[in-house]
């Protein structure tokens, strides 16, 4: 009975640290990071540019397409396409496993979230695209 104790105590010890990692998110070049993430539900959404973006009303769905530059904060990521730039709030399980760089092109798909004068987008799904 007692070896079966240890045995089982070696297994969580060993299974534990295993199960934790984690993989995906935002590779910034001087600081990379992972993050595991799960799937999510996908629908076709218009794409919009971030300037059309920031005129449209609080919790309208946006989706835009360009490049997450750098990371601000825990969450908060600079998002740039060819009109301007976004603050968006990706929390770790919206990366679903994937990796970002800011040489990635990517679709961000969320609820914006306006405040005074300033908007930021919190995304609710994370793609990477080609082109």
């Amino acid at each position: 009975m007692k070896k079966h104790a240890t045995a089982a105590a070696l297994l969580a010890l060993f299974t534990l640290p295993a199960l934790a990692a984690q993989s995906g998110g935002f590779v910034d070049p001087n600081a990379p990071q992972t993050k595991a993430q799960k799937e999510g539900f996908k629908q076709p959404q218009n794409v919009v540019t971030v300037k059309e973006a920031k005129e449209m009303k609080d919790d309208s769905w946006v989706t835009v397409r360009g490049h997450i530059e750098k990371r601000l904060s825990d969450d908060d990521y600079l998002f740039r396409d060819k009109t301007g730039t976004l603050s968006v709030e990706i929390d770790d399980d919206v990366w679903k496993g994937q990796s970002v760089s800011p040489t990635d092109n990517v679709e961000l798909q969320g609820e914006l979230d306006k405040a005074f004068n300033d908007a930021q987008l919190e995304v609710k799904q994370v793609r990477k695209i080609k082109g």
